[in-house]
């Protein structure tokens, strides 16, 4: 029913990475989520993410990754391609195609530069190569509502900044219930990824991706800024760009057409 969706985790040192596989196709498809994944990981979510991503089960074996479980301080976005890479081989994935979004898309680009053999087509999803001011208010400010244990607004701040007004009117109904669930039990994980975020820079070496990249985002991203799909789309060989006019963050969960892009471009 749920596209034989079952959960897992790898060895990695001292420590582990979560993962769920689902799908009936044979080629791999690897999805690296965003800075949330900080605050919960993908375990125990076979079924919400084979349902959320159920466009793919056919024609693909689906793997949503989490972070490690431990991440040390300094832990880069560098380093966490490093360690997605040393995962993909234990579970006997030496090439596949791969999506990562907003952070996961910086995990993604250093995949693409220093380990081209692994990865046969990319999707950078409303992500950045670099650093601009908008990234760097948002994030500082996220930093400092973690800092001081505020997963309410934390949560309020990071839906406000990622949807539209017309999705905001329907989940601001529901803030009094998501603001108090799921708070983790500390906030050090989501602090090390989101200083990742903020200290990522990529842009210089985007030229050294050589396979085939989609590049998609929103024309109005209140996140990563407006116009980091189109920069990096520029700096990367015959990449192909798509812009959600109107859309932001959200562009992944608002567009009606998001993961349908996606499926045209690998298949």
């Amino acid at each position: 029913m749920f596209y034989n969706a079952k959960g897992g985790n790898v060895k990695l040192g001292e420590t582990d990475m979560n993962y769920v596989v689902f799908g009936h196709g044979k080629k791999p498809f690897v999805i690296l989520p965003g800075l949330s994944d900080g605050l919960k990981t993908v375990h125990k979510q076979e079924k919400v993410l084979a349902m959320y991503y159920k466009q793919f089960a056919k024609n693909f074996r689906v793997y949503v990754f989490s972070r490690k479980n431990k991440l040390e301080k300094g832990y880069s976005s560098r380093d966490m391609a490093r360690d997605q890479k040393i995962a993909m081989e234990k579970l006997g994935i030496y090439n596949a195609y791969i999506m990562g979004v907003s952070q996961g898309g910086m995990i993604a680009q250093y995949l693409a530069i220093d380990y081209p053999e692994i990865v046969e087509k990319l999707i950078i999803a409303v992500s950045v190569s670099r650093q601009t001011e908008t990234l760097q208010k948002v994030v500082e400010r996220w930093i400092e509502m973690a800092s001081s244990n505020d997963y309410k607004n934390l949560v309020i701040d990071t839906v406000e900044k990622t949807f539209t007004e017309k999705r905001l009117k329907r989940y601001r109904l529901m803030y009094p219930i998501i603001s108090r669930i799921g708070k983790p039990k500390d906030f050090d994980r989501f602090l090390i990824q989101a200083h990742a975020c903020i200290n990522h820079n990529a842009y210089n070496e985007l030229d050294k991706i050589k396979c085939p990249t989609l590049v998609i985002g929103g024309d109005s991203d209140e996140v990563v800024g407006k116009t980091t799909s189109e920069e990096m789309a520029e700096k990367i060989k015959e990449s192909k760009l798509v812009i959600y006019e109107g859309l932001g963050h959200g562009a992944y969960e608002e567009s009606e057409d998001f993961n349908h892009q996606i499926m045209n471009f690998l298949t």
